[in-house]
């Protein structure tokens, strides 16, 4: 049972009464012959035969972290093997290998008590809210400083320039007016048709006018403009800040002194919170007169009788709280595409994060934001 060479890391086994005797012999370097096999480790152990074993190491030459791993492979075999574990006797090896063997044994250690330690429930909620205090506080001061220069702004004491604010009301005004169309005339269509679906088993068919009006007007304009206007502007937002942040063009503008927040982030909000109230409207004609189409299509009514059914049922307040929620939201979807797209990271694949994050926090947003104004317009009986 011998592995020989001359200065190849080898082993002898032999047995010395109740005692199988280990001797290591050659030159373990790792950058020389690598790490003894898991093959060795069993010859050994099958060699030893249960009895304890004790190795010597007066035969080796150089070592290095090669022998140490030998040893600690050897060592967790002998305290596996089989259902009665093989004592191992390091006794006889030279004072460094034996510390480092125990600084590896203390290692293993360390990792399987953190590997077990599981944090509690309550660990894991502190540990959360810990790590989202800082985007909390990042958040609350891009709000108040949006406050602050969106006031300046109207004094005209600020660096944004008018026509990057009406090149961007273009691009999120008349250049979403077709995606915007779509949706929510579909959307009103739908509408329409399940209500019409439902009425007429009790004979209220005409009441569908009622409900294509309020549901458009007060919910369903205002929070499908602004999930479209998520997908295509805000991600849009996204996207143009973190290449900017790629390109190390933001560190340009801070270095020659130029305001990033008025250069950048307040025309964009400038821009949504201008035409998010006229797609809100735009959107609400075009989805009134989607269940309009199907309402006459696959109801007895006439165009004249839907709309003197929808001019008894909306008033004003309806309104008045739709353009409320898309100013809202107008404001909540530039907020969240610049303050993702400046804090991106300056990689291509960041890029691509920062657009989809933009995305998802915004949709998300936008439902909570919505289920706040329903509850606020509860409690003011509204």
């Amino acid at each position: 049972m011998d592995s020989t060479s001359s200065k190849w890391p080898a082993w002898r086994l032999q047995r010395d009464g109740e005692v199988a005797e280990l001797h290591l012999t050659g030159d373990w370097i790792a950058g020389d012959s690598g790490v003894r096999s898991s093959e060795d480790v069993r010859h050994i152990l099958e060699g030893a035969g249960g009895l304890p074993l004790r190795v010597y190491a007066t035969g080796i030459g150089r070592w290095d972290s090669a022998l140490i791993a030998f040893l600690k492979m050897l060592g967790d075999a002998a305290a596996a093997h089989r259902a009665r574990p093989v004592e191992l006797d390091t006794s006889a090896l030279p004072d460094a290998a034996r510390q480092l063997l125990k600084l590896a044994a203390i290692g293993t250690v360390a990792a399987a008590a953190i590997a077990l330690a599981r944090p509690t429930f309550l660990a894991r909620v502190g540990a959360s809210a810990l790590a989202l205090w800082p985007r909390t506080v990042a958040v609350a001061g891009l709000m108040g400083e949006t406050t602050l220069r969106g006031t300046a702004a109207l004094a005209r004491r600020t660096c944004t320039r008018a026509a990057d604010v009406l090149e961007l009301m273009r691009d999120a005004g008349a250049g979403a007016l077709g995606i915007v169309a779509v949706v929510n005339g579909l959307v009103g269509a739908i509408i329409a048709f399940v209500g019409a679906k439902e009425l007429q088993r009790f004979g209220a068919g005409i009441y569908v006018a009622d409900l294509v009006g309020v549901a458009t007007v007060r919910e369903l304009a205002a929070i499908v403009t602004a999930i479209v206007m998520a997908g295509r502007t805000g991600s849009a937002y996204a996207a143009h800040l973190a290449t900017m942040q790629g390109n190390e063009e933001i560190d340009a503008l801070n270095a020659f002194g130029i305001p990033v927040f008025d250069f950048l982030v307040l025309p964009r909000i400038a821009a949504l919170i201008t035409m998010m109230p006229l797609l809100y409207l735009y959107g609400c004609a075009v989805g009134i007169f989607g269940g309009f189409l199907v309402s006459i299509a696959t109801l007895d009514i006439t165009a004249v009788r839907f709309v003197e059914q929808l001019r008894d049922a909306m008033d004003l307040t309806e309104l008045g709280i739709g353009i409320t929620k898309s100013i809202a939201f107008g404001i909540l979807v530039a907020l969240t595409g610049c303050y993702i797209g400046l804090r991106a990271g300056r990689s291509a694949a960041d890029v691509g994060r920062a657009a989809t994050s933009a995305v998802v926090v915004a949709i998300v947003g936008i439902i909570a934001l919505d289920a706040v104004f329903a509850v606020c317009t509860n409690a003011l009986g509204i």
